[in-house]
């Protein structure tokens, strides 16, 4: 659990560095982390409690060995952090 949390802010300070109009990324456990990553510097809107949702569910899939449903989670939040 202290890895994932690490994890998931050493991907939330890389997508702070990015910006946010960035294509899809493909479903990896990096840009998982940079997603998360990025998320921590936006400011809090209904968009962003959905991206967290999403993000939180995918990490749990993620955490059980279901890579289909932790795909399918992370790009739901990434389309959630594109709406305005």
């Amino acid at each position: 659990m202290k890895t994932l949390l690490t994890a998931i802010a050493f991907v939330a300070f890389a997508l702070s560095l990015s910006p946010a109009s960035a294509a899809m990324m493909a479903c990896t456990t990096d840009n998982m982390m940079k997603t998360a990553a990025m998320m921590g510097g936006t400011p809090d809107t209904p968009a962003k409690m959905a991206a967290n949702k999403e993000m939180a569910m995918a990490n749990a899939d993620m955490s059980n060995g279901k890579m289909k449903s932790a795909c399918m989670h992370y790009m739901k939040s990434q389309k959630a952090m594109s709406m305005k």
